[in-house]
């Protein structure tokens, strides 16, 4: 998966948490299952960024 990529599933994932989020609370299973997916996008998107640095 290319950065381009992963950045917009990173948005794409966001605008879903954000949205269910205004719709019901923060705690709700759907948030909080979006959010996990986010982390770990954040995190792919970070390990693929710090290798391409170095």
């Amino acid at each position: 998966m290319c950065v381009q990529d992963l950045l917009e599933d990173i948005e794409s994932c966001r605008r879903e948490m954000v949205h269910l989020a205004s719709h019901s609370s923060l705690s709700n299973q759907k948030v909080v299952e979006i959010s996990t997916k986010l982390d770990q996008l954040l995190n792919k998107y970070y390990s693929l960024t710090v290798n391409e640095k170095q």
